[in-house]
């Protein structure tokens, strides 16, 4: 199973990460934590790599579902969402909300995972459009 969302952009990374950020606050995701792994990986381990952050998006209405659902689904909230450079370009992935299904193997969560999975898609897709 297949369990990321993925669009290829080309655009550098500072101008996708906040491409991102819009693109999530318009689909009603907020931005709870944000990772720099490459500037940890660099502080801790002296090891370099490409840019990579991980966002940690939220949308409460649908967090607050869940949680009704299944207390422990915590452990897979919020969803995140890793940008990185790639080549000339970057990469956007967005984990694939019906991981909650699959994992706990609770249908009552399906609605909920459909609905994080159609505004992660509207969000990637937003940025996959040319700017007029």
């Amino acid at each position: 199973m297949r369990y990321d969302r993925t669009v290829h952009l080309d655009t550098d990374f500072a101008t996708t990460v906040i491409a991102v950020r819009e693109a999530l606050a318009e689909q009603g995701f907020g931005i709870l934590t944000e990772i720099d792994v490459a500037a940890t990986l660099k502080a801790k381990l002296g090891h370099d790599m490409e840019d990579y952050v991980i966002l940690g998006a939220c949308n409460p209405p649908l967090a607050h579902r869940a949680l009704d659902i299944d207390r422990t689904i915590g452990l897979l909230l919020p969803c995140n969402v890793v940008v990185r450079a790639e080549g000339d370009g970057t990469t956007v992935q967005a984990i694939d909300p019906g991981t909650m299904t699959a994992l706990t193997g609770l249908d009552a969560l399906r609605p909920v995972a459909e609905e994080a999975a159609r505004r992660l898609d509207a969000a990637l897709n937003a940025l996959a459009q040319p700017v007029a």
